[in-house]
C-alpha cells in the first residue's frame, strides 16, 4: 500500500534528528517509560516517525513533545496488549461500529452506527478497548496510512449523541493516532443534532475542520464510491457485519507436529493454527504426560461451564508441579468472540497456583459450545529471561521453545459425556427444575431486561421531546402576548394622537 505523500515527503535527517532526541530523553527517564514494543518501533521504523513529524508540520520540537504523549498513553492504557481475548466481544459482534470499505481516496472506513449507540448503556472504558483494538487492528491492515471515519447518524435523536465519547475519538487522532485521519463523514444529520455538531467541530484543530464532511443520500458519492458505499447510504455494497478474528500473523509450530504425530488441525485463537494430538491414554494420578509438562490443569479435560447470576462461568486451576523452575502459561480458545478469559497469560513461580476465570459472553448460544475447545499451553522459564520477560512477544515468537500443552473441551452444566461424546443429561423428570430450565428462565430474563434498557431509552427520548414541545409553546406562547401587546400599545397610540379631546372645540 502506497505511503501517504505528506509521509513520505518527510526529510530523512528530520527522522533522524527526532529519533535521536527520542532515545537520549529515554536514556535519561529509562527504558520502563515507554512500552519495549514501541521502543523497538522508535529505533526501527522510518515510517512511524515520519507520520508524527507530517503531522506537525516537520515541527521537531511539537513532534517530540506529542511523541511522548502518545507512547506514555499507549504504556498506561496498555495498548499494546489489547486483543480480541481482553475485550468485551459482546461490544464488538453488536456491529455498532466496524471497518468496511474504502473512501473515495482508497482509504479504509471504519463506520459508526450511531443510532445503535445510547450513552451509559456500556461501560465506558469497555467501549474505549473495542475502538482501540480497531484502531490498531486498522493500523496493521493499513501500515499505518490514515482512515477515514463515517458516522451515520441518519434517524438519530438526543439520546444516541454520546458527546464525551466523540471527544475521546477527536482526542485519538489528534494526540495519539499520528497522522491517521483522512476525512470526517457525517451521514444524514438530524436538525435536532445541529447544536451538538457545532460544539463538536470547536473541538477539531484547524486542518481536521477541513476533512469534515457533511453529506446526505443526494452527495455520499462524492466521498464513498457507490461501489463501497452500503445499500442503506443509497449505494451497491450488501455488506452486513458480521466478525471474523484477526489473520494469525504467525503459524505455531506445536509438540506434537515436532515427534511427527499424526495430526489434525484445529485453529486456537488469538492466533495461530495449533496441532491437536490423536488420543492418547490418560496421565496416570499425580504425574503429567509429555504433552501437559510441568503445569497441571485441573479440570484435566473438560470445562463445565455453571450458572452464576446472569453468566454462565467456568474456572480452572492452574498448579506449578515444578519445584525449582518459573514457568509462563497463555490459554487460547477456537471461539475468542465467545469466552472472555482472565487471565489469559501469566507465570507461575515454583509450586505457585493461579486460577483462571471463563465467563461466555452475552448474546452467544448456550448450547454448542461442547463444539468449543480451549488450549492451555506451558513453557518453562530460563532464569536470565524473567527479569525482562515479556510475554506477548514470549507467546508471539516460540521459536524452537518446548511447548507443552493441554486441551480441554466445553461441556454446559446439564450435559454429560458419554463414549467420549457429550450428549444432553435427560435424567431430570419434568418436574425438576433443571440447569436447562434455568437457561430457559435467565434467557426470558436477559430479553425481558434487555426490553427494559429499551423502554427507558425510548421513554427517555420522549421526555426530551416533550420538554422540547413544551419550550416550543412556551416561546410561541410568550410571542403571541408581546405581539398582542404591541399591536394594543399601537392602537392606543394611534387614538391618544388623532381623536380629539373631550375640550377641543
Amino acid at each position: 500500500m502506497a505511503t501517504e505523500p505528506a509521509v513520505a515527503a518527510v526529510p530523512q535527517n528530520l527522522v533522524d534528528q527526532l529519533r535521536s532526541s527520542f532515545l537520549k530523553e529515554v536514556e535519561a527517564k529509562g527504558p520502563s517509560s515507554v512500552h519495549p514494543k514501541d521502543l523497538e518501533r522508535v529505533k526501527s521504523d522510518d515510517k512511524y516517525l515520519k507520520r508524527f513529524i507530517a503531522h506537525n508540520d516537520n515541527d521537531i520540537g511539537a513532534t517530540l513533545k506529542m511523541m511522548w504523549t502518545s507512547l506514555n498513553w499507549r504504556k498506561d492504557f496498555q495498548t499494546n496488549d489489547i486483543n480480541e481475548n481482553n475485550i468485551k466481544m459482546d461490544i464488538i459482534i453488536k456491529g455498532a461500529f466496524f471497518p468496511h470499505g474504502k473512501d473515495i481516496d482508497g482509504r479504509d472506513i471504519l463506520i459508526f452506527k450511531t443510532k445503535m449507540h445510547s450513552k451509559g448503556v456500556v461501560d465506558a472504558e469497555d467501549l474505549k478497548r473495542c475502538v482501540i483494538y480497531w484502531f490498531e487492528r486498522l493500523e496493521r491492515m493499513t501500515d499505518g496510512n490514515p482512515i477515514s471515519i463515517f458516522f451515520d447518524v441518519e434517524g438519530c435523536g438526543l439520546g444516541n449523541m454520546d458527546m464525551e465519547f466523540i471527544r475521546y475519538l477527536i482526542n485519538l487522532f489528534k494526540e495519539y493516532y499520528p497522522y491517521f485521519l483522512n476525512y470526517i463523514i457525517i451521514y444524514e444529520m438530524p436538525w435536532v443534532l445541529s447544536a451538538a455538531f457545532k460544539i463538536i467541530k470547536s473541538w477539531l484543530p484547524e486542518k481536521a475542520i477541513e476533512k469534515l464532511k457533511m453529506v446526505s443520500k443526494k452527495n455520499v458519492f462524492t466521498y464513498v464510491p457507490k461501489t463501497e458505499a452500503l445499500q442503506c447510504w443509497g449505494g451497491d455494497s450488501n455488506y452486513v457485519f458480521s466478525f471474523i478474528p484477526e489473520e494469525p500473523q504467525k503459524a505455531e509450530k506445536s509438540v506434537a507436529e515436532s515427534n511427527n504425530v499424526s495430526v489434525k488441525k484445529v485453529h486456537f485463537m488469538d492466533g495461530s493454527p495449533m496441532s491437536e494430538q490423536a488420543p492418547s491414554a490418560e496421565p496416570k494420578e499425580g504425574k503429567c504426560s509429555i504433552l501437559d509438562g510441568p503445569l497441571a490443569v485441573s479440570p484435566t479435560s473438560i470445562i463445565t461451564f455453571v450458572k452464576e447470576g446472569t453468566e454462565l462461568i467456568s474456572t480452572l486451576e492452574l498448579h506449578n508441579t515444578d519445584s525449582a523452575a518459573t514457568i509462563a502459561f497463555k490459554l487460547k480458545t477456537t471461539s475468542p468472540e465467545k469466552f472472555r478469559v482472565k487471565p489469559s497469560t501469566g507465570c507461575l513461580k515454583p509450586g505457585a497456583k493461579d486460577v483462571v476465570t471463563v465467563t461466555l459472553l452475552p448474546g452467544f448460544q448456550l448450547g454448542g459450545l461442547s463444539k468449543d475447545k480451549f488450549l492451555v499451553m506451558s513453557s518453562i522459564l530460563d532464569e536470565k529471561e524473567i527479569a525482562s520477560l515479556d510475554l506477548l512477544e514470549l507467546w508471539k515468537n516460540t521459536g524452537t521453545r518446548k511447548v507443552f500443552q493441554t486441551r480441554l473441551r466445553c461441556v454446559q452444566s446439564g450435559e454429560v459425556t458419554k463414549n467420549g461424546n457429550v450428549v444432553m443429561n435427560h435424567t431430570m423428570t419434568n418436574g425438576d427444575n433443571g440447569d436447562g430450565q434455568l437457561s430457559k428462565m435467565s434467557s426470558t430474563l436477559s430479553k425481558i431486561a434487555d426490553n427494559q434498557v429499551a423502554l427507558g431509552t425510548s421513554l427517555q427520548r420522549l421526555q426530551l421531546i416533550q420538554i422540547g414541545q413544551f419550550v416550543l409553546t412556551l416561546v410561541l406562547g410568550i410571542s403571541i402576548i408581546y405581539v398582542v401587546n404591541s399591536f394594543s400599545s399601537a392602537t392606543s397610540s394611534s387614538n391618544n394622537n388623532y381623536c380629539p379631546g373631550p375640550n377641543t372645540p
